[in-house]
């Protein structure tokens, strides 16, 4: 809209002189050295090819004496990612302090907190980057997580509340939801998941954990519908095979259920409540040698209890 305002208050070319363009000749203006390389950097990393970036990201370092932000914060991102967190935390708290007004910088400092355990001290750089972006719902959400993690159940309401009203996030319906299980209100809880599956019908996780709450209270008929409608809109949804197998797995009808087993196991091979009810499909067919292969994949190996289970 601007330019064509622009392009009205222009002065009409005289139909006896050609329209003359001016060619600026030159050198394009010079990225500053400390973004050169910031384009390249977030290429291989989106690609996963984290050798390569790490190697980048030591020459744009070294080319700004350590004072490139966006290579210093991809940096941390790749330590977290291979797992060193406490490495990821220190340099992510060195590129906050190049920018100490950035918040995605201080939700990283607290999320590396989160995951070293630090639960007290990831809460207060959360509410600092709260400080800096008032309405960023991920950072009510998280501050809810902790505040479950601290036990303190009303701060995570109020926090987890925010959030929705934010965003009506899946997530954080599902947390605060786990908060009003963790308070013993139940029926809170299915009022509230059953508002998320109206307000997200197409969510599986959402479903599925609806679901399973059912199946917690008896409500089986309810609980299965949700789980079906779940894997109708992903069949490879691994709650919901492991609650509608088990429920499958009740009736008798182990065939079935180590069908649906099968699928799950390609996304979630190392599932110890997997192989315990593989295992117990087997008990149920009488092929014992197979139950004692499967219970040794699970935590407390072929000598734990029997108990069929599912994930909420």
């Amino acid at each position: 809209m601007a330019d064509e305002d622009e392009k009205e208050n222009l002065p009409a070319a005289k139909p006896s002189q050609p329209v003359q363009r001016r060619v600026i000749r030159g050198k394009a203006p010079e990225i500053p050295i400390f973004e050169r390389k910031n384009w390249l950097i977030h290429l291989h990393f989106v690609r996963k090819e984290f050798k390569t970036c790490k190697a980048l990201i030591q020459e744009q370092l070294h080319e700004t004496n350590g004072r490139c932000e966006f290579a210093l914060y991809v940096q941390a991102l790749i330590e977290r990612l291979e797992g060193n967190i406490q490495s990821s935390l220190e340099i992510f708290q060195k590129a906050q302090r190049l920018n100490t007004t950035n918040p995605d910088t201080m939700k990283q400092v607290a999320r590396s907190l989160f995951l070293l355990g630090r639960h007290r001290a990831a809460l207060e750089a959360y509410n600092e980057a709260a400080r800096l972006s008032a309405k960023d719902w991920e950072i009510f959400h998280n501050q809810g997580i902790c505040f479950i993690h601290l036990k303190d159940y009303g701060q995570a309401r109020e926090c987890l509340r925010k959030a929705i009203r934010l965003n009506s996030a899946v997530a954080s319906f599902i947390q605060l939801g786990r908060v009003y299980l963790l308070q013993g209100e139940t029926s809170m809880a299915l009022d509230l998941y059953t508002h998320a599956v109206n307000f997200n019908p197409e969510n599986p996780d959402m479903m599925s954990t609806l679901g399973l709450l059912h199946l917690e209270t008896g409500e089986t008929k309810k609980a299965f519908n949700l789980l079906g409608n779940a894997l109708t809109y992903d069949p490879t949804h691994f709650k919901s095979i492991l609650g509608a197998g088990s429920m499958i797995q009740r009736q008798g009808d182990y065939d079935v259920a180590l069908t649906k087993y099968k699928i799950a196991a390609q996304s979630a091979p190392e599932s110890p409540q997997l192989w315990n009810n593989i295992g117990m499909c087997f008990f149920g067919k009488g092929k014992h040698v197979a139950v004692s292969s499967s219970s040794a994949k699970t935590p407390g190996g072929p000598h734990s209890p029997a108990i069929l289970s599912y994930s909420r």
